[in-house]
């Protein structure tokens, strides 16, 4: 059996959507920086495909890390968050978990963008939760809590520390609150 944190293709498909919704509102941060880089644009491009069924699964897990080497394009701390969030969005197609890596980065993006602002970041993840369907919801409700399975994203990398787990824990705890 597969990690948990995967979700069928039918719920990855659904959080897709949220995941390059969220990942959009920051993007201009990284095309501030690097406007002729068209790779966080495709990731996004290409996560809406995928959540409409123009693009199957097996062709964007070969693609999934074509967003994130754009980060390295990059130096501000703001840009390089908003294309790891293009990259996350472009990971759901692999495995569902990525779409809470993707609101995190955005979140992250957003209050680094905007450091005299405290309730950026916070403001930020209001508008991710609000922008939830049902459908995504109760997706997203299927992922295991940060930390509890190690097979993924949610485990003990990247996302699992910092503040793009205090993020993921802020959602994970509305989705099941």
């Amino acid at each position: 059996m597969g990690s948990p944190q995967a979700l069928s293709e039918a719920d990855r498909r659904v959080v897709a959507a949220w995941a390059a919704d969220c990942a959009e509102r920051v993007l201009a941060l990284f095309e501030a920086e690097e406007p002729a880089d068209p790779r966080p644009r495709d990731a996004i491009a290409r996560a809406r495909a995928f959540a409409g069924g123009e693009l199957d699964a097996a062709g964007e897990i070969r693609r999934r890390f074509v967003a994130g080497r754009a980060a390295k394009a990059v130096t501000a701390p703001a840009a390089v968050a908003a294309a790891r969030a293009a990259a996350q969005a472009s990971g759901v197609a692999h495995m569902g978990a990525h779409a809470l890596g993707a609101a995190a980065y955005a979140a992250k993006a957003a209050g680094l963008a905007a450091p005299n602002r405290p309730d950026a970041m916070r403001d930020e993840i209001h508008w991710q939760l609000g922008h939830l369907s049902a459908e995504a919801r109760a997706a997203l409700q299927r992922l295991p809590l940060l930390g509890e399975d190690s097979a993924g994203p949610l485990g003990p990398g990247l996302l699992g520390s910092g503040v793009l787990a205090e993020v993921i824990r802020v959602i994970q705890a509305d989705l099941h609150g």
